[in-house]
C-alpha cells in the first residue's frame, strides 16, 4: 500500500519546513547582517555556511520529508533517522555556527554553568550511551509514541546529549572541552563500544522488542504523532504490515544492523579526519618537534651526568 493515502502535510511537513527555512534566514541575517553586534565578530565563511545549511536540509529530511512518516511504519527506517540525528547533525550544526555565536550564548550566567557540566567529556559520552539506551527499551520507547509531547521531550534530550556529546570533538571555542590529537580517537571509540550492547540485543533478538510496530492500536497512536487525526480516522489501517514486505522481527534486526553501519562510516569519516588533522600538525610543526625532543634528550644526558 502506497504512503500516498496519508495525504502531504503528512508526507512533507510544511509547518516544519517553514519553521527550518525561518531558522536558517535568521542564521544568515545574524552572521551576516548583525555581525558588528557581536564582539571579536568574523566574515563568515563559505564553509560554515555549508555546514549548517547541510545540518538544516538533514534536518528536514529525517523529520520533515516521507522519511519521517515511514519512521513510524518500520523500525529500521526510524533508526536511520536516530543514526543521522545524532550522529551526524549535532557535528554540522556545531561546526556552522561561528566561534563568535557560540561564545556569548555559552557565557551566558543561566547557559555557561549547566555548559560547562554536561559538555565535561566522560560525562557527556556516558549520558549520550545511557539516553540513547534508555529511550530504545521497548516500555520506554512504546510509551514516548503514545504522546506528541512526550515524543517531542525525548527527541529534543536526544538531541541535546548528542550535541554535548559532540561538543568537545568538533568546537573551536577557547576555555571549553577540547580534545586535541589521538585522544579524540579514543573519544569516539568509547562512544561506539556504549552503543554496542543496545543495538547487539535489538539484531540478536528472538522476538520483535517494540508494540509500536507489532500492535496495531499501539501503532496507529504512534503514527497520529505524524498524521493528522482526521485523514488517519479516514483510513482502515490495521498495521504496518500493510506497508511492508518484512515481518516485524526481521525490520527489527534490519534496523540494529543500519543503526550499528551507520554509525561506524559515520564515526570512521571522523576518525579518518582526527587522524589527517593530526598527521598535517605534526608534519607543519616538525621541526619545532624535533628541537624539542632533542632538547629533552639533551637535558636528560646532563642530568645523568651531573648525579
Amino acid at each position: 500500500m502506497p504512503i500516498s493515502i496519508f495525504g502531504f502535510q503528512a508526507l512533507w511537513s510544511p509547518v516544519y519546513l517553514g519553521i527550518l527555512v525561518l531558522i536558517t534566514i535568521f542564521y544568515f541575517v545574524v552572521t551576516i547582517k548583525w555581525r558588528g553586534k557581536f564582539k571579536d565578530s568574523e566574515p563568515l565563511k563559505p564553509r560554515e555556511a555549508i555546514l549548517f545549511v547541510s545540518g538544516m536540509l538533514l534536518m528536514y529530511a529525517i523529520k520533515g520529508s516521507p522519511i519521517d512518516l515511514l519512521g513510524h511504519i518500520v523500525f529500521s527506517m526510524h533508526m536511520v533517522q536516530m543514526a543521522l540525528l545524532l550522529l551526524l547533525i549535532p557535528p554540522l550544526l556545531i561546526m556552522g555556527i561561528p566561534t563568535w555565536i557560540w561564545r556569548p550564548f555559552v557565557n551566558l550566567p543561566v547557559v555557561k554553568p549547566i555548559f560547562n557540566f554536561f559538555s565535561k567529556p566522560m560525562l557527556a559520552l556516558i549520558l549520550f550511551g545511557m539516553v540513547f539506551s534508555f529511550y530504545h527499551i521497548p516500555l520506554v520507547f512504546d510509551f514516548v509514541k503514545s504522546d506528541t509531547m512526550l515524543h517531542a521531550l525525548a527527541n529534543l534530550i536526544l538531541f541535546v546529549s548528542a550535541i554535548f556529546y559532540w561538543w568537545p570533538v568538533v568546537n573551536n571555542l577557547e576555555g571549553t572541552y577540547r580534545f586535541h590529537g589521538l585522544k579524540k580517537l579514543a573519544y569516539l571509540f568509547g562512544l561506539s563500544v556504549l552503543m554496542t550492547p543496545a543495538c547487539a540485543l535489538i539484531i540478536f533478538s528472538g522476538n520483535p522488542f517494540y508494540m509500536t510496530y507489532t500492535d496495531g492500536e499501539a501503532w496507529l497512536q504512534a503514527m497520529a504523532l505524524c498524521v493528522p487525526t482526521g485523514t488517519l480516522s479516514q483510513l482502515n489501517l490495521s498495521g504496518p504490515e500493510l506497508f511492508s514486505p518484512m515481518s516485524a522481527l526481521e525490520d527489527q534486526r534490519t534496523g540494529g544492523i543500519i543503526m550499528k553501519v551507520l554509525q561506524e562510516l559515520v564515526f570512521t569519516v571522523f576518525l579518518w579526519l582526527v587522524f589527517y588533522e593530526w598527521l598535517r600538525n605534526e608534519n607543519d610543526n616538525a621541526d619545532e618537534i624535533t628541537a624539542q625532543v632533542l632538547q629533552d634528550r639533551k637535558d636528560m644526558a646532563m642530568h645523568r651526568h651531573n648525579a
